[in-house]
């Protein structure tokens, strides 16, 4: 079963505590997990201050900037992995290294039901 793992942490302490994790400490966690044959994808994400929500209401869209929501915690990155069951994909979330400076949401990925075309 696929599970997304979003990591989240507040961008001025990410790489400022001495708890933080370095580039090389989070991609070799990711060649790690790689190396498992769970990993599907992984990246991390340019600053919060790039991001823009786009939202449509009533036929008329709506982009701002930033986060859809205000929090400290920024969405910083994902880990998309293949796990056996929420069991092996909360294993594998607790070894990214952000989570000790962040937390990570681990949340199945729902297969969409869409009929096939004949």
């Amino acid at each position: 079963m696929k599970y997304l793992c979003l990591v989240y942490s507040d961008e001025e302490l990410l790489h400022s505590l001495p708890e933080s994790p370095h580039d090389e400490e989070c991609l070799a966690y990711a060649e790690k997990v790689q190396g498992s044959g769970r990993m599907l994808a992984a990246e991390a994400l340019e600053p919060v201050l790039t991001a823009k929500t786009v939202r449509v209401r009533a036929g008329k869209t709506v982009v701002t900037d930033g986060p859809f929501a205000e929090t400290k915690e920024q969405l910083a990155g994902f880990y998309l992995v293949d796990a056996q069951d929420e069991t092996e994909a909360l294993e594998i979330a607790k070894g990214i290294p952000a989570a000790r400076v962040g937390s990570v949401e681990v949340r199945p990925v729902r297969e969409l039901d869409v009929p096939s075309r004949a």
